[in-house]
């Protein structure tokens, strides 16, 4: 079997054929558009708020002031939205969130199988290459860009691929934070830096941070979470304040799990919307926009600690300058947003299942899966024949049947062994689960909407709810249950109802609502449908 990041690389070159003849196809037939051109977004802002839970907004409400506040306020707030895909991870979110289709459909599956490519190194700073290769189809930008040829879009992110997947496969400004301090981005899009970013890099924004202590937003009587607990940031540092180092190489390295890494993507974006003239002409523009320190401090201590309900806050404030600078640089009549997480968060088992057993609530696969690896090295068959990535067991099949092997025995053996560990609620042969989607199973529905039919996989694992990996030591996610796939989705902009909305709507819902507001329409068949319930009776189709 091919590594993971090779194994679905012959599927995605062909995909990424598809896609260019799909994208080509369509934008030759496009037709002038019907909406008059006074009423037509010109900036449509995509924010992705990584590991943003949806009761956050309801549990520190009246402590915001800044950007959730006016999105609460202003904007169509849907309370039961829901990612309906098992793999709850960083890539497959942010892929679906804006292209309106399943990981089974986009071909991001996991994190591991994202946007890795040694084959698109970077411009500029320390990490590895990345690209959107692996992705399939189109995504919200690219009905955008078929409509009118003079769209474009800027994407920012801390993380490489917060700021590649909600634009697809397109080929616009899509940058990340490096470690040396600055924004990078590789050769899939661009030879060199362009001079706005290199002379945002040569301010040295983090340079100031060094050495700086991380201290409450608000007096210490404003909140009520303890600030000492041991489980938090693996036993060390865990109570406020936190201080980043001075050393420069190790500062800028930590400085992702600092609140201040979500000041510097909002600079960021304000910077290249200034340099790029973004949503100032006719044309509708992109501007993405993923904050990934809610991510960071959630994993590090937990989503009930007293450092996450601080970050929430500061988030809150840093929405708030992103959209009053938006509505001060551009016309407010013209912007809609759309935010959204891409995934949750589950708490951690030491919090969940109280004891003194330092593994309760945790699942240990490796007997099993290493017992399984030794039989098949006694038959010849060694590597990564079988393997297993976020719950996602794959086999080599040709190298089984090469050997003389039955796969299917192998595939029956190891399922019986998985099935009994302790904390192991389910394994599913991945050929059944579509029939047990169709008949109401939704752990089984959110399986089969995350695999690929060219996937070699075999068999999906599901802990009991609340359960970790046994090497998990920080707060994580993951999971197909609703505390990791439970999301806030809010619209708001003039075209939009503003209201609670409590129906239940899944995260593929967001691309094709934002499509019915702009305008245009998804050039492939998508997953999602179009939330009108926000929408005027007359869009401008």
């Amino acid at each position: 079997m091919r590594t993971l990041r090779r194994l679905l690389m012959h599927a995605n070159m062909v995909s990424a054929a598809t896609t260019a003849a799909v994208v080509t196809a369509a934008v030759s037939a496009a037709l002038p558009s019907a909406l008059a051109a006074q009423t037509k977004p010109t900036l449509v802002v995509q924010i992705t708020v990584d590991q943003l839970r949806p009761d956050y907004l309801d549990r520190f409400r009246p402590q915001f002031t800044g950007g959730f506040a006016r999105l609460l306020k202003q904007g169509a707030f849907f309370t039961q939205a829901f990612h309906d895909h098992a793999v709850t991870e960083t890539a497959p979110g942010h892929a679906t969130l804006w292209s309106g289709r399943f990981p089974a459909h986009t071909g991001v599956v996991l994190n591991e199988i994202g946007v890795a490519d040694p084959q698109a190194p970077l411009l500029f700073g320390r990490g590895g290459g990345a690209s959107p290769y692996r992705f399939r189809g189109s995504a919200f930008f690219d009905w955008v860009r078929t409509r009118d040829q003079f769209s474009r879009a800027l994407s920012v992110s801390r993380k490489d691929r917060g700021a590649i997947l909600p634009l697809g496969r397109a080929k616009q400004q899509v940058y990340w934070y490096s470690l040396d301090g600055g924004f990078t981005t590789s050769r899939y899009y661009a030879d060199t830096l362009p001079s706005w970013v290199q002379r945002f890099n040569a301010r040295d924004v983090t340079a100031k941070y060094l050495g700086t202590e991380w201290n409450l937003l608000l007096p210490a009587s404003e909140y009520t979470e303890k600030d000492s607990v041991p489980i938090e940031h693996g036993g060390r540092d865990f109570t406020f304040p936190h201080k980043l180092s001075a050393d420069r190489r190790q500062g800028t390295f930590q400085f992702t799990d600092y609140p201040w890494m979500d000041e510097i993507t909002v600079d960021m974006a304000l910077e290249g919307l200034q340099a790029l003239d973004l949503g100032k002409g006719t044309s509708t523009d992109v501007l993405s926009v993923s904050l990934s320190t809610v991510d960071a401090i959630g994993h590090a201590y937990g989503p009930a600690s007293l450092e996450l309900h601080d970050q929430i806050l500061r988030t809150d404030r840093a929405l708030g300058r992103l959209i009053d600078s938006l509505y001060k640089l551009r016309d407010s009549s013209r912007i809609v947003f759309a935010l959204s997480a891409d995934h949750g968060v589950t708490p951690y088992p030491e919090l969940a299942f109280p004891g003194a057993d330092p593994n309760r609530g945790r699942v240990d696969i490796r007997p099993v899966m290493d017992a399984a690896r030794s039989a098949l090295a006694a038959r010849g068959i060694e590597g990564d024949a079988l393997l297993m990535q976020s719950g996602i067991i794959m086999l080599d099949r040709p190298r089984l049947i090469a050997k003389k092997v039955n796969a299917d025995s192998v595939v029956t053996s190891l399922r019986a062994a998985l099935i009994k560990l302790p904390g192991m609620l389910r394994v599913d042969r991945v050929n059944t689960l579509a029939t047990a989607a169709a008949k109401g199973d939704k752990i089984a529905r959110r399986w089969n909407q995350s695999i690929p039919k060219d996937l070699q996989a075999e068999l999906t694992l599901t802990f009991k709810e609340g359960y970790y990996w046994v090497t998990t030591r920080y707060a994580t996610h993951g999971s197909p249950y609703d505390l990791d796939a439970h999301i806030p989705i809010l619209f708001m902009g003039p075209m939009v109802k503003p209201g609670r909305y409590t129906q239940p709507i899944r995260s593929v819902d967001i691309a094709p609502t934002l499509a019915e507001i702009v305008g245009v329409e998804p050039i492939e068949p998508i997953d999602g449908k179009v939330l009108r319930m926000i929408l005027p009776a007359s869009t401008g189709k």
